[in-house]
């Protein structure tokens, strides 16, 4: 019976060895995608900065064009 229970042991032994390495590897692709995920969000709210900045450029650009647009070409 002794053999059983050290069979048993090393396979209950190896089992936690191998999860063990398992949940390692997971805690590093975790880690890795959480500071992907960070990075992604920077870049996102830099854009959005820059789109907003752009577009209130855009309208005053338009504001300060000669001429009123609703205006008729002189042609008419």
């Amino acid at each position: 019976m002794s053999d059983t229970r050290t069979s048993e042991t090393k396979a209950l032994g190896d089992r936690i060895d191998a999860l063990e390495i398992r949940l390692s590897f997971q805690d590093e692709t975790i880690e890795t995608l959480n500071k992907t995920i960070t990075a992604q969000w920077q870049q996102i709210d830099a854009l959005t900065r820059q789109v907003v900045g752009l577009n209130e450029r855009l309208q005053e650009a338009e504001n300060n064009a000669p001429g009123a647009t609703d205006e008729p070409p002189p042609h008419y």
